[in-house]
C-alpha cells in the first residue's frame, strides 16, 4: 500500500500530539488501543488498528513509568505496528515485532528528552532570577517540543522508509552513547522516587514500604500484584481509621447528651 502525503502528515502530527498529551492533560494517557485505531482509520483499516492496539495494550499491563523512570513507548509501538501491517500487507506478528522495536527505542529517546529538559529548566531559572520572564516563557515551550519530537521523528521515518530504518538507527548507535543513556535512565528513577518519598508519610507507614521493597527486590513480583496488595492494605487502613473516627464521634455525642 502506498501512503499518501496527507496520511504521513496526519499520522506524524498525531504521534507528536500524543506525546505532548501524555505529559499534559493525560486524558488519553497511554491508550495504545485508541491511537492505533486512529492510525488504522487514517490508513483505511480501523479493525487492524484495534487488534494491534489491543495486543500491545495487553503487553503493557502492569508496566508504569514510576517517578522519573522510562519505559517502552507502547502507544507509539502500536501505531508503528499498525502502519507496518497495513502498508506491507504482512502478518500482524511482523508489525508487532517492528512496533515493539520502535517502542523500545522510545526508552532511549525519552531519556534524551528528559536530559535536555534538565538543561532547559536551569535556563528557565536563570532567566527568572534575572527578571527576564518573556525569555523564560519562550524557553518553556521547548519542553513539549522535545518530547513531541521523540515520537514524531521515529514515526515519520517509519512512514517514509519502513521498519528497516529504525533497526538501522538502533544498530548504528555507538556503545558509549547507549551506555550513557542507560546510566542516565537508571539515575532518573532514583531521583524521582526520592522526590516522591519526601512528600509521602514514609515514617508513619515505613512497614508497608519495607514489605513492598521485599516483594519487588527479593521475590521479583511485578508492579501489578504489588499494587493490588498495596491497595488491599490501604483499604484495611482506611477501614480502621473510619471505624476509629466513628467511635470517637459516638463517644463525643454520648458525653454531650450526659
Amino acid at each position: 500500500m502506498q501512503i499518501a502525503v496527507w496520511q504521513i502528515v496526519i499520522i506524524t502530527v498525531l504521534a507528536f500530539l500524543y506525546r505532548i498529551e501524555r505529559y499534559g492533560t493525560q486524558v488519553l494517557n497511554y491508550d495504545a488501543v485508541l491511537y492505533a485505531w486512529i492510525v488504522g482509520l487514517i490508513l483505511g483499516d480501523g479493525l487492524t488498528g484495534l487488534t494491534i492496539g489491543a495486543s500491545v495494550q495487553l503487553m503493557s499491563l502492569g508496566v508504569a513509568a514510576i517517578a522519573g523512570s522510562s519505559v517502552p513507548d507502547w502507544p507509539l509501538g502500536a501505531m508503528v505496528g499498525t502502519v507496518i501491517t497495513i502498508t506491507t500487507g504482512q502478518d500482524m506478528g511482523v508489525g508487532l515485532a517492528a512496533g515493539i522495536a520502535v517502542g523500545t527505542l522510545g526508552v532511549q529517546l525519552d531519556v534524551v528528552a528528559k536530559v535536555l529538559n534538565g538543561f532547559m529548566a536551569r535556563k528557565q531559572a536563570a532567566y527568572a532570577q534575572a527578571g527576564e520572564y518573556s525569555k523564560m516563557k519562550h524557553v518553556t515551550f521547548l519542553g513539549p517540543l522535545f518530547f513531541g519530537l521523540t515520537d514524531a521523528i521515529p514515526m515519520f521515518l517509519v512512514l517514509l522508509f519502513g521498519e528497516a530504518v529504525v533497526n538501522g538507527v538502533i544498530s548504528a548507535m555507538p556503545a558509549w552513547f547507549t551506555t550513557g543513556l542507560s546510566i542516565a535512565g537508571g539515575i532518573l528513577p532514583v531521583i524521582g522516587m526520592a522526590a516522591l518519598l519526601s512528600y509521602m508519610p514514609v515514617k508513619q507507614y515505613f512497614s508497608f514500604l519495607a514489605v513492598g521493597f521485599v516483594l519487588s527486590a527479593y521475590l521479583g513480583l511485578a508492579i501489578l500484584p504489588i499494587a493490588i496488595l498495596g491497595g488491599a492494605a490501604a483499604y484495611e487502613v482506611y477501614k480502621k481509621l473510619t471505624s476509629a473516627s466513628v467511635a470517637t464521634t459516638t463517644n463525643e455525642g454520648v458525653l454531650e447528651d450526659e
